[in-house]
């Protein structure tokens, strides 16, 4: 049911993914999981999804940005830029599988490059975040220890701006405590975006650390996922 597959981003790295199709049906939706900074594929958000929209004869494709997990690249070179097109090339490689119906899912840093990358693609149908940045601007850059390679390209990546071209259905999950990205960013976000939803779970960090808040992250998501792939 899971198979480990490679493909490129546009500078030539392999990146690596798991594609997980219940049912071997390629006309049925699959959505892409793109997880956060420092994360990778194998993050419980993403196998906890995977099995949950199995379940429900959802195919998923989560794969390591470059630079994490088992894809190439080094940690410390990863931009927003590079997250973004490694996105459009994960929509690109399924396409070229056959597969017609492609979601997305992003996490965090992974929620900003999925945010750019719905803004620039007219494959994806739907968009489901946890916890996005929309901007780094906006963040307290040093206290996140973020490189200045990374900050000068993040600049350049504005989420609101994106967000703009959004025309497909959006769900946004934030928690009111995170304290990594302020839930003024999702507010923000969700007002910009006319087909979106944003649900704001009370006491919930950036991590929904809470078994109780992670649950109900989940049920919300994956529920949003589901009605969406009738």
């Amino acid at each position: 049911m899971e198979q480990k597959v490679w493909f490129k981003n546009s500078k030539g790295n392999r990146l690596c993914g798991i594609l997980s199709n219940p049912v071997e049906n390629k006309n049925r939706p699959i959505i892409i999981l793109c997880h956060g900074r420092s994360s990778s594929k194998n993050s419980k958000t993403c196998k906890l999804l995977e099995k949950m929209l199995n379940e429900n004869q959802i195919s998923i494709f989560r794969f390591d940005i470059y630079g994490h997990g088992e894809s190439e690249g080094k940690f410390e070179d990863v931009t927003v830029s590079e997250a973004v097109d490694d996105v459009l090339n994960a929509v690109g490689f399924l396409k070229k599988q056959g597969y017609s119906k492609i979601g997305l899912f992003g996490s965090s840093f992974g929620g900003l490059a999925s945010i750019i990358a719905c803004s620039k693609s007219k494959y994806i149908f739907l968009l489901s975040l946890k916890s996005p940045v929309s901007s780094y601007k906006e963040l307290y850059v040093k206290r996140l220890g973020l490189k200045s390679s990374f900050l000068e390209d993040a600049k350049k990546n504005n989420g609101y701006l994106a967000a703009k071209k959004i025309r497909i259905p959006v769900l946004i999950v934030h928690g009111d405590a995170d304290k990594d990205v302020p839930i003024g960013q999702s507010r923000k976000t969700a007002k910009i975006i006319n087909n979106s939803r944003l649900e704001i779970l009370k006491g919930a960090d950036h991590s929904f650390t809470s078994p109780g808040h992670f649950e109900k992250m989940i049920k919300l998501i994956s529920g949003f996922i589901i009605e969406n792939c009738k």
